[in-house]
């Protein structure tokens, strides 16, 4: 069974582009702040490391075909150097496709909104293809990243996964055109 593939997606702001290999040059500059891995762990990538992973990313599925993988790179509208990314992560269960959310922004970008406007931008993107279930897993001291997931319509709920909390939104079917 066939997942869909990342469209690319404009907001007032911003310009979200599907995941290329070749984004990996101008993303390591983009991931390289030590402080963006305060709550979730690791360390900035290196070229190599990052252009793997986005060799496998943009494939668009799991190697077995479980999940399907999108991601989008998120630059200015007008254009510049990327600022941050929106991933998501798709698995099909009993009521329909579920899709895992994440988002990065710069720390010179954050505190302006655009990792809600780029979420958002997402999440009614994934509700025209069927998504009816998003899920964050967010660390419960990360107060920015849990601002962006309730502007964008998720809620907390009692889970821990991994000592982070599960937000979540079921969403109605699109509208029928």
């Amino acid at each position: 069974m066939s997942w869909p593939q990342a469209d690319p997606l404009d907001s007032d702001r911003l310009a979200l582009e599907p995941l290329a290999v070749e984004h990996a040059s101008e993303m390591v500059t983009t991931l390289a702040p030590p402080e963006l891995y305060l709550f979730t762990g690791g360390e900035p990538p290196t070229l190599d490391e990052l252009g793997a992973r986005y060799g496998r990313q943009s494939r668009g599925q799991s190697e077995d075909g479980s999940a399907g993988w999108l991601n989008w790179i998120v630059r200015p509208a007008g254009g510049g150097p990327a600022i941050g990314f929106v991933q998501a992560t798709l698995r099909r269960e009993t009521a329909g496709l579920v899709a895992d959310i994440a988002w990065l922004v710069t720390p010179p970008q954050q505190g302006r909104g655009i990792a809600v406007e780029a979420a958002s931008t997402v999440v009614t993107w994934l509700r025209s293809v069927d998504v009816r279930h998003i899920r964050a897993s967010i660390h419960p001291d990360h107060t920015a990243s849990e601002r962006v997931a309730r502007r964008t319509g998720l809620a907390p709920t009692t889970a821990l996964i991994d000592g982070e909390v599960l937000w979540e939104v079921f969403l109605p079917p699109a509208a029928e055109h």
